[in-house]
Parts: structure tokens; C-alpha cells; sequence
């Protein structure tokens, strides 16, 4: 005896009803469209704004922290950590630093990793958005829309966790440098 799959349009027009209770094919496919669809946009408008918040922050300050350092310099009172933050051709064409109070610092190289994080979550959110529309035309080809998704899915994934481990090892680097 063979089980029919079902696709997300079959679940749709059903509403949901009279199918067998099997899990979907796709965890995304377990919350109903109009609230996966509404966490999707929430996740965009999210990572939105958190753009928005890193340019205006980086327009400010004339940098991030990414871009800048932390480095001991001298004073009168001995030795101490100086916080930079640097920006490329925002002030200068080669660039400027200036130093920022180190919760600021730490801020700002919080608010780079995030951005990170956030354009990852955009991405994936946009696929999940347009994924009966790719299934539905990629059905022919020498890549099915299924595999499509599933690969993009998987290289964003790692792709950001990847930057994500490197912006992290470079911010503890800094952070417990001499």
C-alpha cells in the first residue's frame, strides 16, 4: 500500500481537514500559513530596524568597533585600555578612529555580530515566504525547487555561523588581550 504525500496546497485548500495525520514534510509547514507568514514579516521588519539602528550607530560614531581596536596606551596615571572604533572613508579616505568609552565599544561590537544574525534570519524568513512559490515553478530543471530551498536554507546557515564564529573569536580576542 503506498501513502500519498501531500503538498502545502493540498494542506491549504483543506484548511487542514480530512488529511491523515502524518507530520508535514516541512517543520515549516507545521504552523498555519497566516501565522507562519506573520512571524516571517515580524523576523524581517526585526532585522530591519536592526539595520537601520547599526548604520545610524555607525554614521555616529564615525565607525564600529569591528573596524577599530582596543589597545593599552600611556596616561598619567600608568598604563590603561583605550577603546577605537574606526570607520572606512566615513570622515577620511583612509579612514578615522577615535576612542569611545569601553561599554560603547563593546556595544558597538555586540551590534556587528547582530547584524549578522539578523540578515540570516531576514534571509531565511524571505525563503520560507517564497517557498511554495519556488516549488511551484521549479519543478522542472536540473535542480527541483525542494532542493533549491533546502541548499540556500543551508548554505545561509552556514555561511552566518561561520562569520558569526569569527566576529565572535575576534571581539574575545580583543576583549582579553593585554
Amino acid at each position: 500500500m503506498t501513502t500519498r504525500r501531500h503538498s502545502i496546497a493540498d494542506v491549504d485548500s483543506a484548511g487542514g481537514r480530512g488529511l491523515p495525520a502524518e507530520a508535514p514534510a516541512c517543520p515549516v509547514d507545521r504552523l498555519p500559513t497566516v501565522r507562519r507568514n506573520r512571524l516571517c514579516l515580524r523576523i524581517i521588519y526585526i532585522g530591519l530596524l536592526n539595520f537601520l539602528l547599526y548604520t545610524v550607530g555607525y554614521a555616529v560614531l564615525g565607525g564600529d568597533a569591528h573596524n577599530g581596536e582596543r589597545r593599552m596606551i600611556d596616561s598619567p596615571t600608568g598604563p590603561r585600555a583605550a577603546y577605537f572604533v574606526r570607520g572606512h572613508f566615513i570622515r577620511d579616505p583612509n579612514g578615522q578612529e577615535r576612542e569611545v568609552r569601553p561599554g560603547l565599544w563593546v556595544y558597538s561590537y555586540l551590534h556587528s555580530i547582530s547584524v549578522f544574525v539578523t540578515s540570516a534570519a531576514m534571509l531565511v524568513s524571505m525563503l520560507v515566504l517564497a517557498r511554495p512559490h519556488i516549488l511551484a515553478t521549479m519543478r522542472d530543471g536540473w535542480v527541483r525547487g525542494q532542493t533549491f530551498v533546502v541548499v540556500f536554507g543551508t548554505v545561509v546557515v552556514l555561511v552566518t555561523a561561520a562569520a558569526v564564529a569569527v566576529f565572535t573569536w575576534d571581539f574575545l580576542a580583543q576583549i582579553t588581550s593585554p
